[in-house]
C-alpha cells in the first residue's frame, strides 16, 4: 500500500474525532490573544498522542508541538491560527457558538482540528518521518496588527525550519477543491487614518468656518482616483474607505473630521506609490481650503503573503494525488502566515468549502458562515502528506 492510500485509510479512522474536536472549539470561540481555552484544549491534545509540547511560545496561548523522526532529515512546520472573530452568530447549527458576540466565522476551529488530525496521522506513522515535524497553534491572526506570528517567530519557533506550509478553509472553492498560487497570493493591508482639522461654526453660516467634512468628502474623491487614475489597471490593488466620524448635532459644523480605511496590494511599488499619492491628495486639498491634515498609516503591517514557486509547485503535484487542485486568483485579504514564508520556503493554500446542498454559501467573516464538514479529512491528510514528503527531501 502506498503512503496516500494508507493515509487515506488512517484519516477514515478518527474523521469524526476531528469533526468534534472543531465542534467543540467552535461553541466556545475566543477572540485574539484571548485563546486560553483553546490553547488548552490543543495542549492536551497533543499530549495524549505523545507528542512534546511546549506552550507560551512568545504569546501566553501559543502552543508549540514537536514530533521527531528516527533518522535525520528536514525540519517541516505546519501552522494553525486558533483565534475567531467578534460576530453574533446568526447560522443555525447545533453546536453554535455559546458566546455572545463572538463566533468562528473565520474557519479557524476547523484549521486546529484539522492540524491535530495531522498531528494524529504523523504520530500513527512515526516511522515515515525524518527530521521534525513543528506544529504551530498560533494566536491571534486576525488580530490586523502586531498578530501572533510574529512574537512567536522572535521566540525562536522559526529557527532551524525548511519547509513551512498552512492551510485556510475557504467558502470561495467548491468543497474539497484546493487552491493555490505561486508567488504572491494575499495583500499587504495598509490601514491609513486621515484626520482634518479646520474651524467649527454655526451651520448657518459656513463661510465663518473651515468644514472639515465638506474636506474630507474632497479628499474621498480624491483617493478613490488613485485606483481608477494612477495605478496600472492590471495589478490587483483597492483602496477602501471605511469609517468617517465627525460633528455633534444638526446646527454645528465641527472642528475636525476623521476617516480609517485599508489600502490592499500586491506589489511593493504600487504600495509605495499609493500611499505617496495618498499623503499629496490629502497635503493638496487640505491646504486649498486653509485646514490642517494628517496622515498616518499603521506600523509593521502584514506583509505581502508570498508562496515559493518551486516548492509550491511540488506542493500542487501532491495535494492532486488526493483532491482537485486548482490554481487560484491573488486574494486582496492579508494573513500573517506571510511572515513565516519570510523565514522559511513554503506555500499557503485554501481548501474550499463551498457547499450548495448544505448551505454552505456564505462568505468567510458572515454571521452564517458554513463549513462542510467533510472536507476537514482532506484538510488533516494535507498536513501529513506533506510534511512526510517534505521532511524527507
Amino acid at each position: 500500500m502506498d503512503l496516500v492510500e494508507k493515509l487515506k485509510n488512517d484519516v477514515k479512522e478518527i474523521e469524526d474525532w476531528i469533526i468534534q474536536i472543531r465542534r467543540k472549539i467552535h461553541e466556545n470561540p475566543e477572540l485574539s490573544y484571548k485563546e486560553y481555552s483553546t490553547s488548552k484544549l490543543v495542549a492536551e491534545t497533543l499530549r495524549k498522542l505523545g507528542i512534546e509540547v511546549e506552550e507560551g511560545v512568545g504569546l501566553p496561548t501559543a502552543v508549540v508541538g514537536r514530533i521527531r523522526g528516527n533518522k535525520p532529515g528536514k525540519t517541516v512546520a505546519l501552522r494553525a491560527d486558533m483565534d475567531a472573530l467578534p460576530v453574533e452568530e446568526t447560522s443555525d447549527v447545533e453546536f453554535k457558538s455559546k458566546v455572545k458576540g463572538v463566533m468562528h466565522a473565520c474557519g479557524h476551529d476547523t484549521h486546529v482540528a484539522m492540524l491535530l488530525g495531522g498531528a494524529y496521522l504523523l504520530v500513527k506513522n512515526k516511522d515515515l518521518i525524518s527530521g521534525e515535524i513543528r506544529l504551530i497553534f498560533q494566536p491571534a491572526e486576525e488580530d490586523g496588527g502586531l498578530g501572533g506570528a510574529k512574537p512567536m517567530i522572535e521566540a525562536g519557533v522559526m529557527n532551524g525550519v525548511d519547509y513551512v506550509f498552512g492551510i485556510h478553509i475557504s467558502s470561495s472553492y467548491p468543497s474539497g477543491v484546493f487552491a493555490t498560487r505561486k508567488g504572491p497570493i494575499m495583500a499587504t493591508p495598509d490601514a491609513f487614518k486621515i484626520i482634518v482639522h479646520g474651524k467649527g461654526g454655526h451651520g448657518s453660516a459656513p463661510h465663518e468656518t473651515i468644514d472639515p467634512i465638506f474636506i474630507s468628502l474632497q479628499i474621498a474623491n480624491a483617493i478613490y482616483g488613485i485606483t481608477a487614475r494612477q495605478i496600472d489597471p492590471v495589478q490587483p490593488f483597492v483602496i477602501s474607505i471605511t469609517t468617517i466620524h465627525s460633528g455633534t448635532k444638526d446646527n454645528i459644523i465641527p472642528d475636525d473630521a476623521e476617516m480609517q480605511g485599508t489600502i490592499r496590494s500586491l506589489d511593493e511599488n504600487v504600495r509605495s506609490k499609493a500611499k505617496d499619492y495618498m499623503r499629496r491628495i490629502v497635503s493638496s486639498i487640505c491646504g486649498i481650503y486653509g485646514a490642517t491634515c494628517e496622515v498616518k498609516f499603521m506600523e509593521d503591517v502584514y506583509p505581502i503573503t508570498v508562496n515559493n514557486p518551486e516548492v509550491t509547485d511540488e506542493v500542487m503535484k501532491i495535494l492532486s494525488s488526493i483532491s482537485t487542485v486548482v490554481e487560484t486568483e491573488p486574494v486582496l485579504g492579508a494573513e500573517d502566515f506571510s511572515r513565516f514564508l519570510q523565514k522559511a520556503p513554503g506555500t499557503y493554500f485554501f481548501l474550499g468549502t463551498r457547499n450548495e446542498k448544505k448551505g454552505c454559501i456564505y462568505p468567510n467573516h458572515s454571521s452564517k458562515f458554513c463549513v462542510d464538514e467533510d472536507v476537514l479529512k482532506l484538510g488533516a491528510l494535507a498536513h501529513a502528506l506533506l510534511a512526510i514528503k517534505f521532511s524527507n527531501k
